[in-house]
């Protein structure tokens, strides 16, 4: 353990208690020699013996000049001792010695005389070694001028934290004197930096004297009092030869510039990589809300505390807008989104809801004018124009909101909507960064948001050109109760041009189709338009089922090289029987009471549209109770499975008891239909009924 720290007399003030020794001296090793009037050795200290090589037993009562003095300046340093013996007046000078071993050194000499109590005369002498001499002058020369020309602030405190020696660097850092450093702490001086943590630090180095490199500071100094600054400090404890702790050297350097190239950097880094994630995350599907919730998530937490992905309803409806300086927009919100329970939630437009937004509203301004609209510091003045409404402004005012920034979500040159952001937590306000980076996000998710919605737009359209084209079939005809499906594709495919059908015929037979054009969208749902009406026409005819499929491959080689499969099948209640021909088409499954679930083994035949093949028809024995399930590939078809694994998984489920048709379809629809399956189904369940 260290002894304890003791007293510093400073400047005037008294000395307050013993001092430890300095090493300097010991450093020097200076020798102490006391001689008579007639210049014998009276005296000869430890340091002497070292320097000369004479022991005091030597050297006492000898002549110094014999001991001390190198021959061939013998005369010299007599006469020099006798003016000094005579005038009182001292005498400074080098040079050689020869030593005991006959060797010789360069000696600093200072010599006066000394009067005692008794009248007595008698010369003191003081020797250092001339080489130790210059290499401390050396040090001290070294040590001086590095401190007052080092580029780093560099600061020397005693033990009570107090400036005792300053460099011009860390005046011109602090803005403040040398003279006004010296006696006062670094609290005193510097308020405006963290003197806690300064002193902490101080007081650890004095007492442990463990160095402390590089801790960062953060403040502002008298230099520059309206900059805050950023500094690098070092500590490391003071002690002379002997231990003794004299204070702690303190190194200063200013890294604010460093610091700030380093928070930009990292910023830049960070919204690299938000930009990055924008573009694996957004637009991962087709479906708009879902890439407006993707573009809101990825605003949370890096961008903003709340966001919102809003579309203007016409932009919805897929009609362009544009809006008069006085007009309002009507918005329907898509996507909300916050880093944290806030009530600025509670204050925003809920997905799916539509709202009029007022001229004067800063989201109708941004969609108006395509700009975005930066509020760097909200005010309560502005809030009325942040929020839909009075009573969601207190919401928001409530929920801290302090800074807005609303950007346009603009694709191939038409305004979409609006990213509306807010921070409520995050203290810092919008910068102009940060706008640059709200538009880059949101020029990305534009583009991803006008693919989903007009892919929506089409889709819906092709949706309801299919239902339009899809027949509406009592529950019973002509010998048949008969339940039907169908379930478009999910939202990330288009509709496909899976159609059933159920036409009443003459003597009370029923035709049943089902049918599947390849390809998707509104080409396929028109070609099954067209496949279903020709169908219809010809059914009318009364044609056997394979003439029936000959014509329609005839029609389906017309339409643009088009394919489709088919099952066409008569059921006549008369005979019992249904006949069936197959164009490509998954093979009907049959139930009959007290009978496992079976495919039926017909002909598959070549899909319409190929040409050339004959088809051919299969005859089945139908009994009242008997059913007929038909169905389309998006029923039982996955890229995960095979099919006849499958088709198992069909059979399965109809082998059970006997439910209603439409729990049948419900059922079937629930547990084969896979929601990822890129296939739309179409199914059509008959079941005969007993005559009469």
């Amino acid at each position: 353990m260290c002894a304890a720290e003791p007293p510093v007399a400073e400047g005037d003030e008294p000395v307050r208690g013993p001092v430890g020794p300095s090493g300097l001296l010991d450093v020097l090793g200076v020798a102490s020699v006391v001689l008579d009037t007639e210049g014998r050795i009276v005296l000869w200290s430890p340091q002497a013996e070292e320097l000369f090589g004479y022991s005091a037993q030597d050297a006492l009562g000898e002549y110094a000049a014999r001991i001390m003095v190198h021959e061939q300046y013998l005369d010299l340093v007599v006469k020099l001792f006798a003016d000094v013996m005579e005038t009182g007046e001292g005498w400074a000078g080098a040079f050689p010695i020869r030593r005991k071993d006959g060797s010789t050194r360069l000696v600093e000499f200072r010599n006066m005389r000394l009067l005692d109590d008794e009248g007595d005369v008698y010369a003191l002498g003081l020797c250092a070694d001339q080489t130790t001499v210059r290499q401390v002058e050396r040090d001290v020369a070294l040590s001086t001028r590095t401190i007052a020309q080092a580029p780093i602030g560099l600061a020397v405190l005693d033990t009570e934290l107090r400036y005792v020696s300053v460099n011009e660097a860390l005046t011109q850092l602090n803005g403040i004197s040398a003279e006004d450093h010296l006696g006062r702490t670094p609290r005193e001086l510097l308020p405006d930096v963290d003197a806690d943590a300064i002193e902490g630090a101080l007081r650890e180095v004095l007492r442990t004297g463990d160095p402390l490199i590089n801790q960062r500071i953060v403040g502002r100094t008298p230099a520059d009092p309206d900059r805050e600054h950023f500094w690098s400090i070092s500590l490391y404890r003071l002690e002379d030869t002997t231990g003794t702790v004299l204070g702690v050297a303190g190194m200063v350097v200013d890294i604010t510039e460093q610091h700030q190239a380093a928070v930009e950097a990292e910023t830049a880094r960070r919204r690299l990589a938000l930009i990055a994630d924008a573009s694996a995350r957004i637009g991962t599907t087709l479906e708009l809300d879902r890439t407006a919730r993707e573009l809101a998530d990825v605003a949370v937490p890096e961008l903003a505390d709340v966001a919102a992905v809003d579309l203007l309803e016409a932009v919805v409806e897929g009609r362009r807008s544009s809006l008069g300086p006085a007009e309002s927009a009507v918005i329907r919100a898509l996507a909300v989104r916050a880093a944290h329970d806030t009530e600025a939630l509670d204050a925003a437009d809920q997905p799916g809801q539509v709202a009029r937004y007022g001229a004067d509203r800063l989201v109708t301004e941004c969609v108006r004018t395509a700009s975005p609209v930066l509020v760097t510091h909200v005010e309560e003045k502005d809030l009325p124009r942040i929020a839909r409404s009075p009573e969601a402004a207190v919401q928001l005012g409530r929920a801290g909101v302090h800074s807005y920034l609303a950007v346009p979500l603009i694709a191939r040159g038409e305004v979409l909507g609006a990213l509306d952001l807010k921070r409520t937590r995050n203290p810092l306000p919008f910068s102009e960064d940060d706008l640059l980076l709200a538009r880059e996000l949101a020029a990305r998710a534009a583009v991803q948001i006008d693919n989903a919605r007009w892919y929506q737009n089409a889709r819906d359209t092709a949706l309801t050109l299919q239902r339009s084209l899809l027949p509406s079939h009592p529950p019973v005809t002509g010998g048949l109760e008969v339940a039907s499906r169908y379930q478009p594709a999910g939202a990330s495919a288009e509709v496909g041009g899976d159609w059933f059908d159920v036409i009443p015929l003459e003597g009370d037979k029923t035709a049943l189709v089902v049918g599947d054009v390849m390809g998707s969208g509104i080409d396929a749902a028109t070609t099954m338009g067209r496949l279903r009406t020709a169908t219809h026409t010809l059914a009318s005819l009364d044609l056997e089922p394979t003439r029936l499929l000959e014509h329609l491959d005839k029609i389906t080689e017309g339409l643009d090289h088009s394919i489709a499969t088919c099952v066409y099948a008569i059921h006549d209640p008369r005979l019992r029987q249904c006949r069936i021909a197959n164009a490509g088409h998954l093979p009907p499954v049959r139930l009959r009471p007290g009978h496992a679930p079976e495919l039926l083994e017909l002909p598959t035949g070549v899909p319409l549209g190929v040409g050339g093949v004959p088809f051919s028809t299969t005859t089945i024995d139908l009994e009242p109770g008997d059913r007929l399930v038909f169905y389309t590939d998006g029923l039982v078809e996955t890229r995960q499975h095979p099919l006849d694994e499958r088709l198992a998984a069909l059979l399965e489920l109809l082998d059970g008891p006997d439910r209603p048709l439409e729990e049948v379809c419900d059922l079937l629809l629930r547990t084969l239909h896979r929601p990822e399956n890129a296939d739309d189904v179409a199914l059509l369940i008959a079941r005969v009924l007993t005559p009469g």
